[in-house]
């Protein structure tokens, strides 16, 4: 752990991606009185917290790990979100002059409710989702294709977070980060949706992701993955990793040999939000330091299983946090 964890401290890293606000308004239900205008119990706001998601998730568990350098690639809305969000990457240590701010574009925001009364129940309303339903637009894609031919042959590994339907992963930009794999840069993908239209990159997608991707019905135990994981290897012509929660991951590095990464056993109460980012952040770290395949997977197992003990918010895996588990 701790020769992985000072390798990391070499490694230069970019994430391009759908960059996201997570916020979180915690309303305290013992002050509500009944509205005077409306038939309704308002939310009394008692705290608010903010938290990049998305790929700034991605970002912020890249720089807890201390790596040498870490920049953004994506697009923000010109809204008092995108100001936030860019702070609070700045804040974490990123650079954040690969942005582009857009007057046509919002920055995609999840605002996230949160009740509480007398007793420690705390009680999630339906999210308040602020997100992008048309296209990136031209002069957007044109940026980020060059800053991707910028910092390309300054990084050690490229992490792609590619969540959103009209996000700015664009055919053109999916293009540019295949041929950057196929110049020899390690690329770690993540994609909810797309995971099968890339190839000449390390793909690193859940079950249910993998199993579309392929077109097979889903299957969750490890026996069953590892089939699917050489299957994605040899499409790819790369590593792949496919993540199966608490059974952990299957990696195969060639299509032909494939194996079983135990996860990290936990106890009590969960939260997995955010843990794929987690996962994708520590295993490209741990590549791109030269970690074999496996242990790179097992590391990035061990970062995971100390995120989801944090609740009610995305988190981050520190060394500290890594070696005293």
């Amino acid at each position: 752990m701790k020769d992985i964890l000072q390798k990391i401290q070499s490694v230069k890293a970019a994430v391009i991606g759908d960059f996201c606000l997570d916020v979180y308004w915690v309303a305290d239900m013992t002050r509500s009185e009944l509205s005077r205008e409306t038939p309704h119990f308002p939310l009394p706001i008692v705290e608010e917290r903010m938290s990049p998601g998305g790929a700034g998730n991605v970002v912020c568990n890249l720089c807890a790990l201390r790596p040498a350098d870490v920049r953004c690639i994506g697009d923000f809305g010109k809204d008092w979100r995108g100001d936030v969000l860019s702070r609070l990457l700045q804040e974490a240590e990123a650079k954040t002059e690969g942005v582009f701010f857009s007057d046509r574009r919002k920055t995609n925001t999840y605002i996230k409710p949160l009740r509480h009364g007398i007793s420690d129940v705390v009680y999630e309303d339906p999210r308040l989702d602020f997100t992008n339903y048309e296209n990136l637009t031209e002069e957007a894609e044109q940026f980020l294709l060059r800053q991707l031919d910028a910092v390309a042959a300054d990084i050690d590994v490229l992490c792609v977070c590619d969540q959103m339907p009209h996000g700015c992963v664009t055919p053109a930009v999916r293009r540019k980060i295949m041929e950057l794999g196929r110049a020899g840069l390690t690329v770690v993908v993540d994609s909810r949706d797309r995971i099968g239209l890339y190839e000449d990159v390390i793909v690193k997608p859940n079950d249910i992701e993998a199993c579309r991707a392929l077109n097979v019905d889903h299957v969750t135990t490890p026996d069953e993955l590892l089939p699917l994981v050489r299957q994605l290897a040899t499409k790819t012509r790369r590593p792949a990793v496919i993540t199966a929660g608490e059974a952990g991951c299957v990696v195969s590095s060639d299509g032909v040999e494939a194996e079983h990464v135990p996860a990290v056993k936990v106890t009590g109460e969960t939260d997995i939000c955010g843990a794929g980012d987690t996962f994708l952040s520590a295993f490209a770290c741990a590549t791109a330091a030269g970690v074999p395949l496996e242990k790179a997977a097992a590391f990035a197992c061990k970062a995971s299983s100390i995120v989801v003990k944090k609740l009610k918010t995305t988190g981050t895996a520190s060394p500290e946090e890594l070696l005293g588990f």
